[in-house]
């Protein structure tokens, strides 16, 4: 039973860490903001 609960908290610290990069890069990280131009097709338009 020892290794059984080696192995659920080996997997719950890689879980964390996983998580927790996550939530650092949602939180810390600021995309830079830019124009964004799209050209859109109308419906019926052949030009």
């Amino acid at each position: 039973m020892p290794t059984l609960t080696r192995l659920i908290v080996a997997l719950a610290l890689v879980t964390a860490c996983f998580y927790g990069a996550v939530y650092a890069i949602a939180n810390f990280v600021d995309p830079p903001q830019r124009e964004i131009t799209v050209p859109v097709q109308l419906p019926g338009s052949d030009g």
